[in-house]
């Protein structure tokens, strides 16, 4: 099944894949990497053709929660035209700076 949505990057969580990307090349190489972005991708082919298959995390803004890794969470929206790429959390980091930005 091809999806007619496109899929659209904000400007955090390009921000948050490069740091992602920086640290793990930085600490444990390209494979790491390579690894890491075909996984973002396969989970974004699966979001094309099921956008709604993960859960809403708010129900206000229609923000949905897909887990990348035990230490990654990618936070979407699911718009009439288009897939919204909100964040790319680090679930290392304090859970109060997500409600922060989920409010």
């Amino acid at each position: 099944m091809v999806s007619t949505k496109n899929v659209i990057w904000s400007p955090s969580a390009r921000t948050d894949l490069e740091n992602v990307t920086d640290y793990l090349m930085h600490t444990w190489g390209i494979s790491v990497v390579e690894k890491f972005l075909y996984r973002i991708n396969k989970i974004i082919l699966q979001i094309l053709i099921n956008p709604k298959q993960y859960p809403i995390i708010n129900n206000k803004l229609d923000v949905r929660k897909c887990v990348i890794t035990k230490q990654n969470t990618l936070y979407y929206r699911v718009k009439n035209k288009h897939i919204e790429i909100i964040r790319i959390f680090d679930t290392r980091q304090d859970p109060r700076k997500l409600k922060i930005l989920f409010k």
